[in-house]
């Protein structure tokens, strides 16, 4: 009986043991991985902004120009019946279908210029304001107002900004 006995606990030491030992053991799982690669935005220009004709006054006034194109005069100016070309920016743009994007407009003056006069235009508007979607076919239009500032007795001329404005676009 004794080697027996002996045997058993040999049995029960290799037992214990290998529950012990497997009970410590490593496992693992794996996973896999993936990405979606989609289409990068982007953004072009369709239309310049342009506030049309203004007539100067002996005070300072301004002409805001909103994103659906209409503009309105405060101060000591008026808009003459022959509007000339009025027009807010607009910008074409492309991108993943149904993808959120967040619009990024000039936060500093934009100078616009007729030899050494100037002129300055700031408030920059969007329509979409701040964010847009882009459809099912990855397309959106950006429409950009501003404020144009017209000094008293503002010298008569044609101002053009002498740098375009940036509009940036990145999905959200």
């Amino acid at each position: 009986m004794g080697q027996k006995n002996s045997k058993n606990i040999i049995v029960l030491a290799h037992l214990f043991f290998g529950i012990s030992i497997g009970a410590f053991a490593q496992v693992s799982a794996t996973a896999e991985a993936s990405g979606n690669v989609v289409a990068p935005i982007s953004i072009i220009k369709a239309v310049d902004m342009s506030f049309g004709n203004v007539a100067v006054g002996a005070s300072a006034g301004s002409v805001v120009l909103t994103p659906d194109g209409h503009r309105t005069q405060t101060g000591g100016l008026s808009l003459p019946g022959i509007t000339g070309t009025v027009s807010a920016a607009s910008f074409d743009v492309t991108g993943a279908p149904n993808f959120t994007f967040y619009i990024t407009l000039p936060s500093t003056p934009l100078l616009v210029t007729n030899g050494s006069n100037n002129m300055t235009v700031d408030m920059f508007a969007s329509n979409p304001d701040i964010t847009g979607v882009l459809n099912a076919n990855g397309t959106q239009t950006v429409k950009v107002g501003a404020t144009l500032n017209v000094g008293a007795l503002q010298p008569v001329g044609h101002y053009t900004s002498a740098d375009p404005f940036a509009v940036a676009v990145n999905y959200n």
